[in-house]
């Protein structure tokens, strides 16, 4: 180490007391490595979360939850719609919601910590009527018996059903699900299909409306195995595979609706076949199979093979063309911008069915932009018209 004697310049003692006061300044800001604190109190935080809720029949609103957290928060505050719910730091509140969205805010001061939007919804078979949620309909779950055996086990089918007020027997309408998109996730499988917006227009007519699932959908026993690929990751895309998936469907339809007419609540003299998607030409072609039972088909969207399958033209006119035989109406809905199916596949599979000399019309809608046409069923407001109508024509109240 070097020393200095003598007298020393003023110029370096300046020097040493600049370097004597920078370097406590550094200690001082926890530099150097051995330092603590500094800048300033931690920023807060917080989360919040929202549990939903379902409004009871005659009831306006149910209870959600709202569960909030915070960190560091020196003004915590919970508030929705300008009312403060709490100042607690965290904690758990009931808050009423009804079927119009709200927004719960968390907030520290003039700082959003976090936010969610929340509504209520009406039970099933139950509809909103500007004052409270009303019931449409009674909805049960059924067990179909079927012939099927497998794996040694008698197979059952579920069966969703919405009856009307009344005490029948009621006109029936049996509905049928679709595919589950390219049939490479099995979580869609078990997935029960239903509509509200369907059942709620046919039980406004006095009508039952059953929901089958078909082997291997819902809660159905039996095998999923409506045309899959030899390894069963997704629906295949040859003809022979896909209508062989599409035959094995129709005898699960024969199942349900046998179930059906064996019911004293279902006037069995007024029966329609009904469906969307696979379900749409499921409905067609199995008034062919079973002329007896229905008044007339109602097709959503159909198409078995989405146009992106390479045998998906050959496969979807020839079960249309199945349902040909028919000498009933029947009603075909379509709407732009199907990710499935185009207007003019659609179309052209509607000529070939009345060419081969089904009876028919074909409606086309628009649903709103962003919306996919492919599940026109549930939006009632753009078809309820035409097809009230048609069922007026077919079945007169």
């Amino acid at each position: 180490m070097s020393r200095i004697t003598g007298n020393t310049p003023s110029s370096t003692r300046a020097a040493r007391v600049a370097m004597v006061a920078l370097l406590l300044g550094l200690g001082a800001c926890g530099g150097g490595g051995g330092g603590g604190g500094g800048g300033g109190p931690p920023a807060s935080t917080g989360t919040l979360t929202i549990t939903t809720c379902a409004i009871a029949e005659n009831q306006a609103s149910c209870q959600a939850t709202v569960n909030w957290a915070t960190a560091n928060a020196t003004s915590p505050n919970l508030a929705s719609g300008g009312v403060t719910l709490s100042t607690q730091a965290s904690g758990s509140v009931a808050l009423p919601v009804g079927v119009t969205a709200i927004t719960v805010t968390l907030t520290d001061g003039a700082r959003t910590l976090d936010q969610e939007t929340t509504q209520g919804a009406c039970i099933a078979a139950t509809n909103w009527d500007g004052a409270a949620c009303r019931r449409f309909a009674t909805r049960s779950v059924v067990r179909a018996p079927t012939p099927f055996v497998e794996a040694g086990q008698a197979v059952e089918l579920e069966v969703v059903l919405y009856t009307p007020p009344g005490t029948g027997p009621f006109p029936t309408v049996m509905f049928n699900h679709g595919s589950t998109g390219t049939g490479s996730d099995p979580s869609q499988f078990t997935l029960t299909f239903q509509s509200e917006s369907v059942a709620r227009f046919f039980a406004e007519r006095g009508w039952l409306t059953a929901f089958p699932q078909r082997r291997g959908r819902g809660a159905s026993g039996g095998l999923y195995d409506e045309g899959f690929t030899a390894n069963r990751s997704g629906y295949s895309c040859e003809q022979a595979i896909a209508l062989a998936g599409a035959t094995r469907a129709l005898t699960d339809l024969d199942a349900a609706v046998d179930y059906l007419r064996s019911r004293a609540d279902v006037d069995t003299t007024r029966m329609l076949s009904a469906g969307t998607s696979r379900g749409g030409i499921l409905a067609i072609a199995h008034t062919a199979r079973r002329p007896e039972v229905y008044l007339g088909a109602i097709n959503f969207v159909g198409g078995w093979l989405g146009e992106g399958c390479g045998d998906f033209a050959v496969v979807n006119r020839t079960l249309f063309q199945q349902g040909a035989g028919f000498a009933g109406p029947s009603i075909w809905l379509y709407a732009t911008n199907d990710t499935f199916y185009s207007l003019p596949h659609s179309q052209s599979n509607f000529a070939a069915y009345t060419t081969a000399g089904g009876l028919g019309s074909f409606e086309i809608y628009t649903r709103a932009a962003g919306l996919n046409g492919h599940f026109l069923h549930n939006d009632s407001a753009l078809w309820s018209a035409d097809l009230g109508a048609w069922i007026d024509q077919v079945s007169p109240p």
